[in-house]
């Protein structure tokens, strides 16, 4: 643990992150170059430089398993034992192979791992939360040490374990005009919102983005996803579908967080059958509804939530690539839109950049404040860690 800390005090340290997102799509490592800075008489992370990224599909009957579990089918006990180590040698290979393709050596990785239950924004005595992926598994494979399972210190903090992301948002915007909302839009969309001074004001999950338009578009399309968004491109939104959907509980705006539990297959087939039954089901015009939805809950968001003087919103995550998606986020919020590009972040390598950041500060030693973002107490340090395996 010394040596690990030296290293990242060090100021010149590579780390990466590793997760798969609530899409289910693939594994996503980051590296980056580590900067640290001293606050209150302790060093925490400050900055990241990033190096590399890459996205590698699962194998094929991995993620066979990994869909049934997401669209919800029940595992048995062995099956999520199994699902557990397997997710974790697939996290280990893909950093392994990326480090060795790139000539970089990691001394930590920080792993979100794969999230298959969390609590919709239940009261603190029912809320939990599960990501497997075994740390161990992907420490033998990589050779560094490993952070995991950062939410549950959270949670027992009386905080709600997400969204995590939030906490490390000055670090990896660190340019970026204040104020500012920073979006992701993974499967499920989470925002934060920077003061003008970078104080993290709040953060909350929006509801349903890539979750609901993946689903629709394999059910619609026969595709993973809506490509580039071009069938909701030639789609009409239709007013009446989408103030159905929009009565869901979530989007009065209670919970800090929801998950595939709530917005998951089942959800989608609902939303499916309500368009239906008032006559609207050409693909085109079903997929432009829920691109319309993704927008309009971060702008119920951002009524309720946004500082004053917000002009911004820098966008991440697999949903920058949906145009449609982008034109009804400029026009519901009336907003200027921005990729995470534009300001020297991969959209796809945010997350896993966030958890590099967070499993940072588990070896500094450095406790995070969540209260305005997750609810839990101030200045937990988050997450578990796993010692270096053979590489």
């Amino acid at each position: 643990m010394r040596n690990l800390a030296r290293s990242l005090e060090s100021g010149d340290a590579v780390v990466g992150g590793v997760l798969s997102g609530t899409s289910g799509d693939g594994v996503d490592v980051a590296f980056a170059r580590l900067r640290v800075r001293e606050e209150g008489g302790c060093l925490r992370p400050a900055a990241l430089e990033p190096l590399a990224f890459r996205c590698s599909p699962f194998p094929l009957e991995l993620a066979e398993r990994l869909r049934a579990v997401l669209d919800g089918v029940a595992p048995s006990l062995r099956e999520v034992a199994m699902l557990h180590r397997d997710l974790g040698v697939a996290f280990g290979e893909a950093v392994a192979s990326l480090a060795a393709d790139v000539g970089l050596a990691p001394v930590l990785i920080g792993s979100h791992g794969q999230t298959v239950w969390h609590h919709d924004g239940a009261p603190p005595a029912e809320r939990a939360t599960l990501q497997l992926g075994d740390a161990d598994h992907l420490a033998e494979r990589v050779g560094c040490w490993v952070v995991s399972d950062f939410r549950q210190a959270d949670l027992a903090s009386g905080g709600e374990g997400a969204p995590l992301s939030a906490l490390v948002e000055d670090l990896l915007f660190p340019g970026l005009e204040r104020p500012i909302c920073v979006l992701n839009l993974g499967g499920i969309g989470n925002l934060t919102l920077l003061g003008e001074g970078g104080e993290l004001l709040g953060a909350r999950d929006t509801g349903p983005a890539g979750a609901l338009l993946d689903g629709l578009a394999r059910r619609l399309l026969g595709a993973p996803m809506d490509q580039g968004g071009e069938a909701a491109q030639q789609g009409e939104v239709s007013s009446a579908v989408l103030e159905r959907w929009l009565r869901h509980p979530f989007f009065e705006g209670g919970a800090r967080s929801t998950g595939r539990d709530t917005f998951g297959e089942a959800w989608v087939s609902s939303c499916l059958e309500e368009a239906r039954s008032v006559g609207v089901a050409r693909p085109e015009d079903v997929l432009a509804t829920a691109a319309a939805l993704v927008a309009q809950a971060v702008a119920r968001s951002l009524e309720r939530e946004a500082p004053h003087g917000l002009k911004q919103l820098v966008v991440a995550g697999g949903g920058v690539h949906n145009a449609r998606v982008l034109a009804e986020l400029r026009a519901r919020t009336g907003l200027t839109v921005q990729s995470s590009e534009a300001h020297g972040v991969d959209p796809d390598a945010r997350e896993a950049l966030g958890f590099a950041a967070l499993g940072a500060g588990f070896g500094l030693g450095w406790g995070w404040g969540a209260p305005e973002a997750t609810g839990g107490a101030d200045g937990r340090i988050l997450g578990r860690l796993s010692p270096p395996g053979a590489g």
